[in-house]
């Protein structure tokens, strides 16, 4: 039958009885010629199978009919059995003879008359040439059996009240069931799980057994006990739940082998059919099953399509998912070819997740799957790639396809797609949100060298947190650090807002300074109603509307804040000291607690100008005092603006004539001619007046225009850029662009070299020694390894080799896994690192998503994780602003009046501000300029007070003359530069003096000799960077390089760096601060005039950018 129902197409549903019979005549009244193709289907005989057969919708008819006959038929059976009275007489004549009123008989013949007509009817249309076929089937046989007699019995009245088991009708029944479903399922074009279809059978096959074995035993115990059908209901009941009670049980011998062979039967059909529910069962868990459309209907629910689903990647995408209050009541649907993983099922089957997380095993590129996942009703879809494909742009094409079969299936789905190269981004332009990680990942490394750490500001702020990592901790700067990494980007209409409400008609930069102030939000951007375009910081010239969208950071959103008037806290609260700790930085007034936050409301009335908060350090005399900060203007005032006029590079006049001449003629500002792929966004920047030829971009070969062979021969005026990476991909684009952005002065400009390979001579010829920033690229090839864990491998171990040989090097480097982090500059027997990481611990235990951040490498911006941009496009379905935002601030998109990420640095000729919001109202009045964040540097007690030793005075006597000949040693080693071949003895000598240290210490001083063991420790690893530095040198040597410049020592162990964002308005400024700006755009308009500015408050991140960030 599925062969007839393949070979020709299905009728239309309006197929008539009428053109069963007469066929088609409608073209005989024509003139024209009719031609008349597939003439077999015109016979009488296909037109009945068209109808009976092939046509869904009548074959649907056909079955129901035939399936309502023989449940009438069994019908019929239980009312003859009830009409039928008490046998008497002999016992066998009851077995073959029953009692049959004739209206009764009149309506089981009639029946049995349809079901033959009908049988004989499909066997014969579905006849192909072999009788027997067709007369050996098991329904034909039954039929036969059911029918014949009765129809025998209208010509023999005689045979009308012969025993006809009719009870078998009910296997007629099921087989008419099943093709029912299956014509069900054709008709209405959609195919029921196997589940479903299995189920059915199994429940039909049980009601078939147990029926036949009720109608089976009452009739034969007709000549025994005479049970009744409820006594006989009973007994089977009894008998096949294997109870077995024994009041009720078969007499005669024919019963006793009836019950017998429905035993076997049972015990043959019953398992075969658990069987295969059960391995449709485990099927069905391995794929998923279906997402309910009752569900889809009624409830919101999201899909994440991935190639494989790994425990890292779904517990990100939960934690974040799930951190937002309004998405609780939301399912997940995964959506992924592969099967699930160990490890992701037991984390599904968590209670917590198991009610809202469902997983499906299908492709996005199948309709089926699709629907099964209700991509039509789904509230958004993200489509992920796979980073840890060996062939990357083999990964984006496989997201490409999804996008496209998502987008055709459900085009009103919201979109968001992370894609890998940015040549392939033009193709998924269609979708609503895109992040390209390869355009992240370079503009995040770019910036990182001009502005220390951007790439942490950058993941704390699209991270979602309640700021409350590191409360816990001893140490001041890690509980500063937590409470400042709660801060996030949100939203609000401003005239909805309590924070802005009130600035309406005033400047942006006057309504950004008094918010500040007041509630302690940090407004950084604005968008008009009718622009879809966000502004960062549009100026002092920009006036507030009502309808104005504001964009701010804080620790919570407005809508989840309550406000308290600050004189009520200081009545309740008139003991209370704002100050604590060594640092006497001030209590902050946020309180982070259950998603609701208490801001106090500062007092806001009239301060004098020379009042004591803006007044300077006494240093002098009235008369040489500097002024007051000024205030912060409602109104713009362009003649109190000192702004950078960067189109004309004001900030260049100290050099002279000549040079500028030089300069003017070497640089012009424009648009790069060129494009390297599709979708990038065109950045106004620094250019050359001519194309510079191939030849001379090579910095290790010389050529006919330059017989330079490495960086020291090119005399470069500022430090370099290296950018060690495997392939100089079209993303390297994204790199360049911001370090050679017009605002960025021409005497700060750094050269950049790429260095596609990392030996050592290749290192010491591109000038590692004194380059300002190393960015090392994660290596693609690395990225598919069998442990996906392994995948930094590679970049791990290059970073380490860098740092070992090169320890005053700043390198900056990206992860593919966050958890990899703490292996960047790794000591293994470092008692800080080691204190963090069991503070890494404890905050994940806490349910931290950021337990990394304490790691020193990732605090101070040496170290990022590519995964943050996961948790970018996991953000935008809640703040679909936030991929807008970020690509502003990194630079990747350049609106005309939107301003751009930079930094300024603190000198102690700028510590007469004090405070934070002083330098924010300073920035605010004088440049126009919004703070948003400080990244700090300071000393490590904790390791400096390990190091020390301290040693009694009865061991100072013997330890003399050790020390004097270490100081002499240094000194020596400081003036010359082959310490190692003057002295072959000096580790052997240092060991030994670290031994007789250890003899000296009494045995009871435990705390001694901890220390003692750490001094040689310290004493073993500095003589072991003596002979890693003994080494470079010979190497530089060789090759002809000087090895001026080149220091082994210093490594910044005794500091460590970290970020504050948005901090509180009394934070104390300390120097060499280096704080976050979004200065207002340039071109936006031209000053009148433009006053040269104090060099402490232009970005400063140039030509010495080692010695000012500390990095």
């Amino acid at each position: 039958m599925v062969d007839l129902e393949s070979e020709v197409p299905p009728l239309p549903p309006r197929y008539r009885f009428r053109d069963l019979l007469l066929g088609d005549q409608g073209w005989q009244n024509d003139d024209r010629v009719q031609v008349e193709f597939y003439m077999n289907e015109n016979t009488f005989k296909e037109r009945l199978k068209l109808f009976f057969i092939k046509n869904q919708r009548s074959s649907l008819r056909i079955r129901l009919f035939n399936f309502s006959l023989k449940v009438l038929s069994c019908l019929l059976y239980i009312i003859r059995v009830l009409l039928d009275p008490p046998p008497q007489g002999n016992k066998w004549y009851h077995i073959f003879w029953v009692t049959r009123c004739l209206p009764l008989w009149g309506l089981q013949v009639s029946v049995a008359l349809i079901s033959l007509f009908e049988t004989v009817l499909l066997g014969y249309l579905s006849y192909k040439g072999n009788i027997w076929e067709q007369i050996l089937r098991i329904p034909f046989i039954l039929e036969i059996i059911n029918a014949v007699p009765f129809i025998i019995s209208i010509f023999w009245p005689s045979l009308r009240n012969l025993f006809i088991p009719v009870f078998l009708n009910c296997w007629l029944a099921k087989h008419a069931l099943e093709n029912m479903i299956n014509d069900l399922h054709r008709a209405i074009q959609r195919t029921q799980s196997a589940m479903f279809n299995q189920v059915l059978i199994l429940i039909s096959t049980l009601l078939c057994l147990i029926f036949t074995c009720i109608c089976g035993i009452q009739h034969l115990e007709r000549a025994g006990k005479k049970l009744t059908l409820f006594d006989s209901l009973y007994f089977c009941i009894v008998t096949f739940s294997t109870v077995g009670f024994g009041d009720v049980t078969p007499e005669t011998a024919l019963s006793k082998l009836f019950v017998v062979i429905m035993i076997c039967v049972a015990l043959v059909v019953l398992p075969i059919q658990f069987e295969q529910l059960a391995f449709l069962w485990m099927e069905r868990q391995k794929s998923g099953g279906n997402y309910s459309r009752h569900r889809a209907q009624t409830e919101k629910h999201v899909v994440l399509c991935v190639s494989s689903l790994k425990i890292d990647l779904l517990m990100d995408f939960l934690n974040e998912f799930y951190a937002h209050p309004r998405l609780q009541d939301y399912y997940v649907v995964i959506l992924c070819p592969t099967e699930i993983d160990v490890q992701v099922r037991r984390v599904l089957q968590i209670p917590m997740w198991s009610q809202r997380v469902i997983y499906l095993q299908g492709s996005a590129l199948k309709d089926q799957d699709l629907l099964r996942a209700k991509m039509d009703d789904a509230e958004a879809c993200f489509i992920l790639s796979s980073r840890c494909e060996v062939d990357r742009t083999s990964s984006d094409h496989q997201t490409i396809l999804r996008a496209w079969a998502v987008k055709d299936f459900a085009p009103n789905c919201p979109l968001y797609v992370q894609i890998l190269k940015p040549e392939n981004k033009f193709h998924i332009k269609f979708a609503d949100h895109v992040v390209c990680e390869e355009e992240f990942k370079y503009a995040m490394l770019a910036l990182n060298c001009i502005c220390p750490a951007t790439s942490t500001l950058i993941t704390l702020l699209v991270h979602t947190s309640r700021g409350q990592e590191g409360q816990q901790s001893p140490e001041q700067w890690q509980k500063m650090y937590g409470r400042c990494s709660g801060n996030e980007v949100y939203h609000i209409i401003m005239e909805e807002s309590t924070f802005f409400a009130e600035y309406e008609g005033k400047s942006f930069t006057y309504a950004s300074f008094h918010a500040h102030k007041k509630f302690g939000v940090c407004l950084i951007g604005v968008r008009r109603e009718d622009n879809k375009n966000i502004l960062l910081n549009p100026g002092p010239r920009y006036i507030m509307n009502a309808t104005d969208t504001c964009f701010y950071i804080n620790i919570t959103k407005e809508e989840n804040s309550a406000f308290k008037n600050q004189d009520q806290l200081r009545r309740n609260n008139a003991s209370r000291s704002f100050y604590h700790g060594p640092s006497r930085l001030p209590v902050h007034s946020i309180i982070a607690s259950m998603g609701t936050v208490a801001i106090d409301l500062q007092d806001t009335s009239c301060r004098s100008a020379s009042g004591p908060n803006l007044a300077l350090p006494p240093e002098g005399s009235k008369e040489t005092r500097r002024p007051s900060i000024a205030p912060v203007l409602e109104v713009a005032d362009t003649s109190s603006i000192q702004t950078c006029d960067l189109l004309s590079d004001q900030s260049e006049d100290e050099t002279t004539p000549d040079e500028n001449i030089s300069s003017n003629l070497e640089y012009a500002k424009g648009y790069p001619p060129y494009s390297p792929y599709i979708g990038s966004s065109p950045t106004f920047c620094h250019l050359l007046h001519e194309k510079i030829p191939v030849c001379c971009l090579r910095l290790d070969k010389s050529c006919q225009h330059n017989y330079y062979e490495d960086a020291k021969a090119y005399g470069f005026k500022n430090k370099l850029i290296i950018v060690a990476a495997e392939t100089a991909g079209n993303g390297l684009y994204n790199f360049i662009v911001p370090l050679r952005a017009y605002y960025r002065p021409k005497k700060e400009l750094n050269p950049i070299v790429l260095l596609l390979d990392n030996p050592l001579d290749d290192l010491l010829r591109c000038g590692v020694t004194f380059a300002a920033n190393m960015v090392v690229v994660d290596k693609e090839s690395t990225m598919s390894a069998e442990e996906d864990y392994m995948a930094d491998a590679k970049t791990i171990v290059n970073v380490q080799t860098l740092f070992r040989l090169f320890s005053s090097l700043s390198i900056i480097t990206e992860l593919t896994h966050p958890a990899n982090m703490r292996f960047m500059q790794f000591r293994a027997k470092d008692c800080y690192s080691l204190a963090l990481s069991k503070l890494e611990k404890k905050e994940r235990e806490r349910g931290s998503n950021l337990a990394f951040m304490f790691r020193l490498p990732f605090a101070a911006g040496r170290v990022f994780s590519i995964s943050m941009l996961d948790t970018l496009l996991y953000q935008s379905f809640v703040k679909d602003y936030m991929i807008s935002i970020t690509r502003l601030l990194l630079g990747l998109d350049t609106t005309p009046g939107s301003g751009f990420l930079c930094s300024m640095k603190i000198t102690e000729d700028d510590l007469w501000i004090r405070t934070y919001a002083r330098l924010y109202q300073k920035l605010c009045s004088s440049t126009g300029d919004i703070p948003i964040g400080i990244y700090r540097t300071e000393s490590q007690k904790l390791r400096t007070s390990e190091s020390q030793i301290s040693i009694s005075v009865e061991d100072w006597e013997d330890t003399k003359d050790t020390k004097e000949q270490s100081h002499h040693r240094n000194n020596h080693r400081n003036s010359t530069s082959s310490d190692q071949s003057d002295h072959p003895l000096l580790r052997r000598k240092s060991m030994q003096w670290a031994r007789r240290l250890s003899r000296k210490v009494p045995k009871h001083s435990g705390k001694t000799a901890e220390k003692i063991n750490q001094q040689r420790l310290n004493l073993y690893r500095r003589s072991e960077r003596q002979e890693l530095a003994e080494l470079v040198k010979n190497r530089m040597k060789h090759l002809g390089l000087t090895t001026v410049g080149y220091d082994e020592m210093n490594d910044h162990q005794g500091t460590l760096s970290y970020i504050l964002i948005n901090p509180s308005p009394d934070t104390r400024l300390e120097v060499n601060d280096v704080v976050y700006l979004i200065r207002p755009d340039p071109l936006a308009y031209l000053p009148n005039t433009a006053p040269s500015r104090k060099s402490s408050i232009c970005n400063t991140t140039g030509a010495d950018t080692r010695e000012e960030t500390q990095l």
